[in-house]
């Protein structure tokens, strides 16, 4: 009871970091300039659930963070780079190295292993 109660502390402090960071940049649709996508803000900000997994790679993937992840990859697989090479992700701290391991920590079959985003390769 006190982990799940832990965890929905952690889940509302990152998402209210995350409002606060929107605000810093622009709402509408851009291109991402590391990868010339135009996703807008709400892949990086709707991946909140992932932040711990991708500043550190040893953290466990929410399952939460795992069917965001998962969706994205069916919806719209360029913009799960787009997120985490943003500069949402980046000013909250995460890890764009450690961040593309995520789908392969999640287990996601139909993961883009190989493609490239950015400088990094997913695994």
């Amino acid at each position: 009871m006190t982990s799940n109660y832990i965890y929905k502390i952690y889940f509302i402090a990152t998402f209210i970091y995350f409002l606060a960071t929107i605000s810093n940049t622009p709402i509408l649709p851009q291109a991402n300039a590391a990868t010339g996508i135009s996703c807008g803000n709400a892949p990086a900000t709707s991946l909140a659930p992932c932040l711990g997994a991708a500043k550190n790679g040893r953290n466990k993937v929410p399952p939460m963070c795992c069917g965001k992840v998962g969706s994205l990859l069916k919806t719209s697989p360029k913009c799960l780079c787009a997120a985490i090479l943003s500069p949402i992700a980046k000013n909250a701290g995460a890890n764009p190295a450690i961040a593309v391991t995520i789908p392969k920590r999640c287990n996601i079959k139909n993961r883009p292993i190989g493609k490239k985003c950015g400088r990094y390769i997913v695994p």
